[in-house]
């Protein structure tokens, strides 16, 4: 068989597939989940905290004043953006949240394994200890069975 062509069979693979899909969704669930809180959540937050900006919050790590976060990164300056942080934090819980929820929905929906009932196990009638099905004579007193 040719590299391609196995190159095609591995690709063709169902599960391959459903992983490129779920790969795809979810990096435009990321878009939309980090929209929402950049552009959604954190303006409302920031209003009631007192007109903060969670994406321009920085601590200016070098002795050159910079009014903004873009303008310090502009300048090259060492900074520490955890509004930034703050911003991928709440991305993440929500994402996880999402991912959550779905996975227990789908648990909830498809049927459960039925187990097998455990076999009782074997006894050698003489000493009475448990022994291999296939076994012609106990492994512990030699009777044979």
């Amino acid at each position: 068989m040719s590299m391609v062509e196995e190159f095609k069979k591995f690709i063709m693979r169902g599960n391959v597939l459903d992983m490129a899909v779920g790969i795809i969704i979810g990096a435009a669930f990321g878009k939309i989940v980090t929209s929402f809180v950049n552009d959604v959540l954190m303006p409302p937050i920031g209003l009631i905290l007192g007109q903060v900006d969670f994406s321009n919050l920085f601590i200016n790590l070098s002795g050159t004043p910079a009014a903004t976060l873009a303008e310090a990164k502009a300048a090259g300056l060492p900074v520490i953006a955890y509004g930034s942080f703050l911003n991928a934090v709440i991305d993440f819980l929500i994402v996880a949240f999402a991912i959550f929820m779905l996975i227990k929905q789908v648990n909830r929906i498809m049927p459960k394994k039925e187990e097998e009932p455990a076999k009782e196990p074997r006894l050698c009638p003489y000493c009475k200890t448990e022994i291999p099905e296939e076994a012609t004579k106990c492994p512990h007193c030699t009777s044979e069975l």
